[in-house]
C-alpha cells in the first residue's frame, strides 16, 4: 500500500496558485504506459492554473514505459505514487482520494491537456453550484473540434434500443434517437447531465466520502457513471460548464480497440444490473446481445469485399461476439471502499 502523501492532521501544501497557501483541491492523475502524454498533461496543468491552489498527485499503475521515473525527474513538485501493481482506474483513484485532505478532488486523465484557466473556472463553478455535487467541463480533440464524451445521460430502455438497432448511428444529432449523447448539443452551455466522465471530474471530498468513492467492481469504464447515478439518487444534479475546457485524446491507455469495446460493454451490462429495475434488466441485456450480434453479422458481410478496414472490423466483432457471455455477465462483487 502506498504511503500517505500528506500529514493527516494538516492539508498538503499548494503546488499551484498562491505560494504558501493551503491547497483547495487534490488533482488525481492515474497513469498507465502514457509517459509522454502524462508529462504534457502536467506541463499544461501547471502552465494554465493560476488561481486554484492544487496539490497534484500522480499514481502510476505499474507502467513499463518509464512513466514514474519521468514524472519524478521532470516534476519534483508532484506527489508520485509508483505502484508495483496495476490497480485499475477506480481503485487507484480511491487510494489517492482516501489520503486527500483538501475540500475538493479533481480527477484528471493523463491523456488530457489543460486549457487556459480550465481548473480555476471549474473550481469556481463548482463552488457556486453546490447542488450539482459533481461537475465537469467541455472536452475537445487535438484539432479543437468537439469531443462530446465529457458527459452523458444515463442508459435507458429506449436509448439502448436505439443503439442496438442503429437508430443512434443514423440520427446521431437528434436527442430522440441519441438520448445518451444528448443529440447535437455542442457542450457549449451550462447543462445538467446524468454522468460527468472521469477524465475531468470535480467533486467535494465530503461527497466522495459519503458515496464511498468508486465501486471497485468497475475495474475500468462505468465507474464514474455509477458514482454520478448514486449522487443523483441522493438529490445532486451533476452539471457541465463550457468555461472549463480541456483536450482529451480518449482511450490512449486502453490498448486494443476490441478490448476497449469489451470492457465498455461489460460496464454497461453492470450499470443496467445496478441501476435498472429488476424487471427491465433482461430487456437491457437482450439489447446488448442484439447490438453485438447485428454488428457481427454486418461486419462479416462487409468483409467479403476483401478491403483491409472491413476485415479488421469483422475480426473485432468476431472477438466481441465470441466473448459475449463474459461481458453480458458484467462485473461481479466489488466494494466502494
Amino acid at each position: 500500500m502506498p504511503q500517505s502523501f500528506c500529514d493527516k492532521t494538516a492539508p498538503p501544501p499548494a503546488l499551484t496558485g498562491t505560494p504558501g497557501a493551503p491547497a483547495d483541491l487534490t488533482v488525481i492523475i492515474v497513469s498507465y504506459n502514457t509517459r509522454d502524454l502524462t508529462l504534457r498533461c502536467l506541463e499544461t496543468l501547471f502552465e494554465n492554473t493560476h488561481v486554484a491552489r492544487a496539490h497534484v498527485v500522480v499514481l502510476d499503475n505499474a507502467s513499463k514505459d518509464g512513466s514514474a521515473q519521468a514524472v519524478a525527474e521532470q516534476f519534483p513538485q508532484v506527489e508520485l505514487i509508483a505502484s508495483t501493481d496495476n490497480h485499475g482506474f477506480a481503485k487507484a483513484n480511491n487510494i489517492v482520494a482516501a489520503q486527500a485532505r483538501t475540500d475538493w478532488l479533481l480527477l484528471l486523465n493523463p491523456d488530457t491537456e489543460v486549457h487556459a484557466d480550465a481548473i480555476d473556472n471549474l473550481l469556481a463553478f463548482a463552488r457556486a453550484n453546490p447542488q450539482a455535487g459533481i461537475t465537469g467541463g467541455r472536452t475537445v480533440f487535438p484539432d479543437g473540434s468537439l469531443n462530446a464524451a465529457s458527459c452523458w445521460m444515463r442508459i435507458t430502455p429506449w436509448s439502448i434500443f436505439c443503439i442496438a438497432t442503429g437508430l443512434t448511428a443514423a440520427f446521431r444529432d437528434t436527442t430522440l434517437f441519441n438520448p445518451e449523447g444528448m443529440g447535437g448539443w455542442k457542450r457549449d452551455t451550462v447543462r445538467e447531465v446524468d454522468i460527468v466522465v472521469g477524465c475531468f471530474l470535480m467533486i467535494p471530498r465530503a461527497l466522495w466520502e459519503e458515496l464511498g468513492g468508486f465501486d471497485l467492481k468497475y475495474f475500468m469504464y462505468g465507474e464514474e457513471a455509477d458514482l454520478c447515478l448514486r449522487a443523483k439518487a441522493k438529490g445532486y444534479r451533476p452539471t457541465i460548464t463550457p468555461d472549463a475546457e480541456i483536450m482529451h485524446l480518449v482511450g490512449a491507455a486502453s490498448g486494443k480497440v476490441a478490448r476497449k469495446v469489451l470492457m465498455v460493454a461489460k460496464a454497461r451490462a453492470t450499470l443496467i444490473r445496478d441501476h435498472w429495475p429488476a424487471a427491465l434488466v433482461p430487456f437491457g441485456l437482450a439489447m446488448l446481445w442484439l447490438w453485438a450480434g447485428l454488428r457481427r453479422l454486418a461486419s462479416g458481410i462487409r468483409a467479403r469485399s476483401g478491403k483491409a478496414r472491413h476485415c479488421e472490423s469483422a475480426a473485432k466483432w468476431r472477438e466481441i461476439w465470441a466473448t459475449r457471455w463474459d461481458w453480458l455477465a458484467g462485473y461481479k462483487g466489488g466494494t466502494a471502499q
